[in-house]
C-alpha cells in the first residue's frame, strides 16, 4: 500500500509506523498530521477514503471524528470564557435557568467541562433525530437528575457533553456551537473541520464502518478488563446507558446524521484540520492564535482524576480535554487533546510544540486509546526525542 505525503528530516519514524499501521494493524483508510511550532512536519495519508470502496483516499479526504469532536467544543467555551463571555466558576442555571431543576442548581459551568456534571445518560434515550434537535435536548437536559452530586465524582458524558456544551453557547451567544465553529475557528484558520458538515463539503467525507482488529501475534487479540467488559454489556449500567443515550445507533454515513450539530461525536475533519486546530492552541499558525497562556494553563490544569464512574477506568481531565494518562497516553505529562471512540486523536504539547491529528474510516472496540494512533505517538516521540 503506498503512503502519500511527506516527512520533514527527523519525523521519519512516524511515516514507517503509519505504513505499519496498514501491513500489521489493519488500517484501511487514514491519514496523519503533526505540526511543530506552528509548522507543519507530516502530512500524510493511505488506503481508500470509504472503508468498503477502492477509490483512493485524497489530501483532503475528511472522515467523521466522533469524541475528538468534544476537544473542539471545549475550545469554544474556553475562548468565551477568554473573552469574558462566560466564567467556568459561575453556575450553568446563571446562562441557562431551566438548568437548575432537579439538585442541578450548583453545576458549575466547568462541571460541564470536567465530565462532573452528573449527567452522563437520560431517563429516555433520544433518537437521533430528537438529538439534533437542540430545544428538545436542553429540554432534556434541564429534566434530567444527576446520578450523583454535581462536581462530586466524575464521570465520561459521552453524550451528553454536545448537549450540554451546545446549550451553554448557543445561551451565550446566540448561536448554535456549529456555527460559532465555522466562523470562529475554522473561517480564520482554514480549518477543514466542521461539527454539523455543510452540503457543499459533503463529498469530501468518506464512509466509515466498524472493523475487527486483526489478532496479535500468537492468534490472540487483547481484551478489555472484566469490569470494563461488564460494565458495556450490562444495559442498565451507566456504562452502556451513557453510550446509549442516543438509540439506535446513528448511521454516522447519512448526510442528515452528518448535517446535524452535535458536538459531543459527529465532528468531520482531515487530520491536517485537527492538527491545525491544536496547533493555534498552543501557538501561532498563521498569524492565528486561539488560546492565551492564561486560558492553555486552565485546559490542561487537572479536574478530575481517578475511577471514573462511565468508563470503569482511571481518566485525567482538565477543562473539556483528556490528560496524559493511562487511558490516554499521549506525547508526555502536559499534553492534552481527546480521542474519538475507535480510531481518531486529536492533541497538543506545549513544551515540544507539537500538535498532532489522526483520522481513519475504520472504527475499532477501543474507547481512548486506539493502538493505531498509540503507534504513531510514539513515533513523534521518538522523533521529538532523537
Amino acid at each position: 500500500m503506498d503512503v502519500n505525503g511527506t516527512v520533514a528530516e527527523g519525523f521519519e519514524p512516524v511515516r514507517e509506523a503509519f505504513a505499519a499501521n496498514f501491513a500489521t494493524l489493519g488500517d484501511r483508510g487514514a491519514a496523519v498530521t503533526v505540526y511543530r511550532d506552528g509548522r507543519k512536519v507530516v502530512d500524510l495519508w493511505g488506503g481508500t477514503r470509504d472503508v468498503d470502496g477502492t477509490e483512493p483516499w485524497e489530501r483532503d479526504t475528511a472522515q467523521i471524528v466522533r469524541s475528538a469532536t468534544k476537544g473542539v467544543a471545549a475550545a469554544v467555551l474556553l475562548i468565551l470564557a477568554q473573552r469574558g463571555q462566560l466564567d467556568p466558576d459561575a453556575p450553568v442555571a446563571a446562562y441557562w435557568p431551566e438548568y437548575k431543576a432537579h439538585g442541578k442548581e450548583r453545576t458549575r459551568v466547568r462541571h460541564l467541562l470536567a465530565h462532573r456534571a452528573g449527567v452522563p445518560a437520560v431517563d429516555r434515550p433520544l433518537t437521533p433525530a430528537e438529538a439534533a434537535d437542540p430545544d428538545l435536548t436542553a429540554a432534556a437536559m434541564a429534566a434530567q437528575t444527576p446520578a450523583w452530586e454535581p462536581g462530586a465524582e466524575h464521570g465520561y458524558h459521552a453524550q451528553t457533553y454536545g448537549w450540554l456544551t451546545g446549550e451553554l453557547v448557543r445561551r451565550v451567544t446566540g448561536r448554535t456551537i456549529g456555527r460559532w465553529i465555522a466562523e470562529e475557528l475554522a473561517r480564520p484558520l482554514d480549518l477543514d473541520l466542521w461539527v454539523g458538515l455543510p452540503a457543499e463539503a459533503a463529498g469530501r467525507a468518506g464512509r466509515v464502518a466498524q472493523t475487527e482488529a486483526p489478532a496479535a501475534p500468537g492468534g490472540l487479540r487483547t481484551r478489555p478488563k472484566r469490569a470494563v467488559s461488564d460494565a458495556y454489556a450490562d444495559p442498565g449500567s451507566l456504562t452502556r446507558r451513557a453510550f446509549a443515550a442516543i438509540t439506535p445507533m446513528p448511521d454516522e454515513n447519512d448526510p442528515a446524521y452528518r448535517a446535524a450539530v452535535l458536538p459531543a461525536s459527529n465532528g468531520v475533519a482531515t487530520a491536517d484540520g485537527l492538527a491545525r486546530f491544536y496547533a493555534a492552541l498552543i501557538g501561532e499558525v498563521d498569524g492565528v492564535r486561539l488560546f492565551t497562556p492564561e486560558t492553555l494553563s486552565a485546559a490542561r490544569t487537572e479536574q478530575s482524576a481517578g475511577p471514573d464512574r462511565v468508563l470503569v477506568v482511571n481518566t485525567r481531565f482538565g477543562l473539556g480535554y483528556m490528560l496524559h494518562g493511562g487511558a490516554s497516553p499521549l506525547l508526555s505529562p502536559g499534553s492534552f487533546g481527546h480521542p474519538g471512540r475507535g480510531g481518531a486523536l486529536g492533541f497538543a504539547d506545549p513544551e515540544s510544540g507539537i500538535a498532532f491529528g489522526y483520522v481513519t474510516n475504520g472504527f475499532r472496540k477501543s474507547v481512548t486509546a486506539d493502538p493505531r494512533a498509540q503507534a504513531l505517538v510514539r513515533a513523534v516521540r521518538a522523533s521529538v526525542t532523537a
